[in-house]
């Protein structure tokens, strides 16, 4: 697919549950739609991916799930989901760490060549 919604998770984290499923449908409403999607894990987002918070509640009102819930479905979906090697680093994990479903490594160089890719568009999290 050579159109699709790249999103960076930077600040989006456990200590604002309420604000966190935003990112998740996001995504899941651009692979909807027909479009790609990729969702980018930076600095301490990455621990988001890890097995220990799966089953902590983000969401709002009666639509709270789990974060391995959001995270489950947005794979199966089609979202991809990556860790920052650079935010890995600086917090000693390493992809083995990560929840089995992440795709791969990929940070800010490789989400910053999809924003500059004319028929993508990114979203900041």
């Amino acid at each position: 697919m050579n159109h699709g919604t790249a999103v960076l998770m930077w600040s989006a984290d456990l200590s604002q549950p309420a604000r966190l499923a935003t990112p998740f449908m996001l995504a899941q409403t651009a692979v909807a739609m027909d479009s790609a999607a990729e969702l980018y894990f930076t600095a301490q987002c990455v621990e988001l991916l890890l097995p220990c918070n799966s089953a902590r509640l983000i969401g709002f009102g009666s639509e709270q799930l789990s974060l391995g819930t959001y995270l489950e479905r947005a794979v199966q979906d089609g979202v991809k989901l990556y860790a920052c090697s650079q935010a890995m680093h600086a917090l000693n994990y390493r992809l083995t760490d990560l929840a089995p479903f992440v795709t791969g490594a990929g940070g800010l160089i490789q989400f910053m060549a999809r924003s500059q890719e004319s028929q993508w568009r990114t979203l900041v999290f």
